[in-house]
């Protein structure tokens, strides 16, 4: 590796790992904790690749990547930054930075990108005149849990950035409860489409012969997102590819969400073709909860504080209850542990939550994620060894929480009585004899896991 870097970071431990991991590599180091020395040396002409922070004693770094851009065109700029928000990854795109990382940053791989910047600069452009400021990107919502610091979020976060201002239709994959919806509405907000409608279509506005025109209309050339497209019927996936097909000028950005896999329905019959290729332009697939685990506390941080800006008293949660936190599998992944969280701030007795409250809350949930591509004609015991397959290899290598054999009986049991008692009315005796078990044992069963018992007529 051949250059001089320009290292800018009010942390000097960073400065000091940074100087020494390039000096090795074979680079000049100039290093700084000052942006105004930064633009200094960079009007000098000096350096051929920049590493800044983002948050400095004396400004933005992101704000100076368009006087960067002015003054020495074609320099690269790589981003790094503690604020792990697909905001920090978006505003660091729109402005040119030839690439972003999250703090705390892989040393080798920061070392990989900075090399790749240096043998692949890219092709300065003339100066001409000053540099047009672009258009100011909305402010981040407060209902944008998007923050990780993980590599699969930090690789949707580029993602996300760099298909924004494109025209391709994007297809957005996960389970529910991981920020489908979020991120198509982020790609909008963000993008050159963000003062144009948002206009979320479900099957019952497709309804009818005008439903798809009404749809356009209202979109007036914004985006167009068609929340959960598996679930639509066939009559309603032909009316999308019909409406695709005739878009002219001005046509709206076209979005699609699925926490089923679409390949597998398409396969099998349950989805047209034609729609999946016309949907499928980009396809970003956001991870689970569980692929994620170290953003946990980031986002628990997250929810906390805006509990407590709602007016409820402030809570943190003790070591020992953020790391059960942590094990837990979150069936219901980000919007589950946002409803937990929310529940705890209400119901613990204290300012810290401890282990024993979190136990509680969660005893009362799922532990076993849901599966997305199990087959509708699957027998049970094939879709449960696939649950369970991939609920062991979800690990990575390492084995689930202790207590596993009780977790499963429960998730399995709980909703076998609560629907048996449903198809006998309430009445225990006939669920006890319908499940084969001692009245007395059902009983218990209804206790330990606080399944609610409502006595009706029912007609066997």
């Amino acid at each position: 590796m051949d250059g001089t870097v320009l290292v800018a970071d009010d942390d000097r431990t960073i400065r000091t790992v940074l100087t020494q991991a390039l000096t090795r590599a074979g680079c000049k180091v100039h290093a700084t904790s000052s942006l105004m020395t930064l633009m200094r040396w960079v009007e000098e002409g000096k350096g051929d690749l920049v590493i800044s922070d983002v948050i400095m004693p004396d400004g933005n770094g992101l704000e100076t990547l368009p006087q960067i851009t002015q003054m020495r065109p074609g320099l690269p700029v790589i981003i790094i930054s503690a604020q792990n928000t697909i905001m920090t990854a978006i505003q660091a795109t729109e402005k040119d930075a030839y690439d972003y990382l999250p703090k705390p940053f892989d040393l080798p791989d920061l070392m990989k990108r900075a090399a790749r910047a240096l043998d692949l600069k890219r092709r300065a452009k003339p100066a001409r005149g000053a540099v047009e400021a672009p258009a100011a990107l909305p402010s981040a919502r407060e209902d944008l849990p998007l923050v990780g610091r993980t590599a699969a979020m930090q690789a949707l976060y580029r993602l996300v950035a760099r298909v924004m201002n494109t025209d391709l239709p994007v297809l957005i994959t996960g389970e529910s409860g991981t920020g489908k919806s979020l991120i198509a509405r982020a790609i909008h907000d963000f993008s050159d489409r963000r003062t144009l409608p948002f206009v979320v279509a479900s099957g019952a506005d497709l309804e009818g012969m005008d439903g798809p025109s009404t749809i356009l209309a209202r979109a007036r050339g914004g985006s167009i997102l068609f929340d959960e497209v598996s679930d639509l019927s066939e009559v309603a996936q032909a009316k999308i590819v019909r409406m695709l097909d005739a878009f002219g000028d001005a046509a709206p950005r076209v979005m699609a969400t699925s926490q089923r896999d679409l390949t597998e329905k398409m396969e099998t019959g349950r989805f047209r073709q034609d729609l999946f290729y016309r949907l499928g332009g980009v396809t970003l697939a956001v991870p689970s909860l569980r692929e994620r685990v170290d953003d946990i506390p980031l986002l628990t941080a997250h929810f906390l504080a805006r509990v407590e800006r709602d007016g409820v008293a402030l809570r943190r949660l003790s070591g020992d209850a953020m790391e059960l936190i942590r094990a837990y599998s979150w069936p219901g992944n980000v919007r589950q542990l946002e409803n937990t969280l929310k529940r705890l701030t209400v119901t613990s007795l204290s300012e810290e939550i401890t282990k024993a409250e979190v136990e509680t809350v969660l005893g009362n949930q799922p532990a076993i994620e849901p599966l997305m591509g199990v087959g509708e004609g699957d027998k049970l015991s094939a879709s449960v060894a696939k649950h369970l397959k991939r609920y062991f290899d979800l690990h990575g290598g390492a084995l689930p929480p202790p207590g596993l054999h009780t977790r499963i009986l429960r998730e399995v049991e709980t909703p076998l009585i609560e629907i048996a008692l449903d198809a006998t009315g309430g009445n225990q005796a006939k669920c006890a004899d319908l499940l084969g078990i001692n009245r007395n044992t059902l009983r218990k069963k209804i206790t330990d896991l606080d399944i609610r018992v409502t006595r009706r007529r029912k007609l066997m």
